[in-house]
């Protein structure tokens, strides 16, 4: 494995994939970890597939192509190519448009993307799977921790407190309240960019606050994942954002996505697509090296209207 970067056929746009090598760690937090919460443990050990992560957080560029490109949307234009697991998806949906500026205005061009709902990320993966024949996705849960970690044992990538936090993260201390371009702090040991802070980060995962108590800590998981169901909330949110204090960002908090995060949005049924009050959430994508079979060609199931 080694990194390489995507283009976007057709297009200028492209991205940085980083080679996550495979292993065993341990997820979740100790109970003497400072800003520890109860859905963080008990711990376990997780084997983790080698697989790609997005040096960065995905940027409006690619987005904007699949949301809002006149020609992505034309019949018989760019025609998709098999994705790498040799299993075409079937119609892949584009979002609504945005009630209102998806951007608020925190800028566009090498920003990442924010205020999409869990459903909208993982039909972008679906849209880049097609479009580039390999196959991205969400991070699951584990894969997630796992990178942010990268081989490191403590709260955070680079230590046990937050001391150094500034030189790697955008969060509330030094964000002057907004998400900034990507890649403009330090990367963590595997050279990943923003784990901690800018945006919080999708999985794929369900989130579950005693999913944790449903493993043995003595005996390693291969590749746990809470499949997404039809339901809009709650999913996994990770790494914290630059609305957050520091114990957000460390590599084992977890947030549960809600409701109240689309509370503005006037549409009724509300949008699928887009989070009116989610300025602080993004995504990376991923792409395994051996997919595991229950993730291979994975789509969203919320409907319009569904809870």
């Amino acid at each position: 494995m080694k990194p390489y970067t995507e283009v976007l056929p057709g297009t200028a746009v492209k991205f940085d994939l980083v080679p996550i090598p495979a292993g065993t760690f341990t997820m979740g937090s100790p109970a003497s970890e400072r800003g520890r919460l109860p859905d963080e443990g008990p711990r376990h050990q997780v084997k983790v597939r080698a697989f790609w992560m997005g040096k960065t957080e995905m940027t409006w560029e690619a987005f904007d192509i699949y949301a809002f490109s006149k020609n992505a949307l034309k019949k018989g234009a760019n025609p998709p190519s098999p994705p790498d697991d040799g299993k075409a998806p079937d119609a892949i949906t584009r979002p609504t448009p945005p009630y209102a500026d998806p951007t608020f205005g925190y800028g566009r061009k090498g920003h990442p993307i924010i205020s999409i709902s869990h459903h909208a990320a993982m039909e972008f993966c679906r849209w880049l799977s097609a479009r580039t024949g390999k196959t991205y996705r969400l991070p699951t849960e584990a894969e997630w921790e796992y990178a942010c970690r990268a081989g490191t044992k403590t709260a955070y990538s680079f230590g046990p407190t937050p001391g150094q936090l500034s030189q790697y993260a955008w969060f509330r201390l030094n964000s002057q309240d907004m998400p900034h371009a990507v890649a403009l702090k330090k990367p963590n040991p595997w050279g990943l960019y923003d784990m901690h802070g800018n945006v919080a980060e999708w999985c794929l995962d369900l989130y579950d606050k005693d999913y944790y108590k449903t493993f043995d800590p003595l005996v390693p998981v291969e590749t746990p994942v809470l499949i997404p169901e039809t339901q809009q909330y709650p999913h996994v949110v990770r790494g914290g954002s630059w609305d957050d204090d520091p114990p957000v960002l460390r590599c084992a908090a977890r947030r549960a996505s809600k409701e109240a995060w689309n509370h503005q949005d006037p549409q009724r049924p509300r949008s699928i697509w887009w989070l009116t009050d989610a300025t602080f959430v993004g995504f990376r994508v991923v792409r395994a090296l051996e997919e595991e079979e229950n993730l291979r060609n994975l789509k969203s199931k919320v409907t319009p209207g569904g809870k």
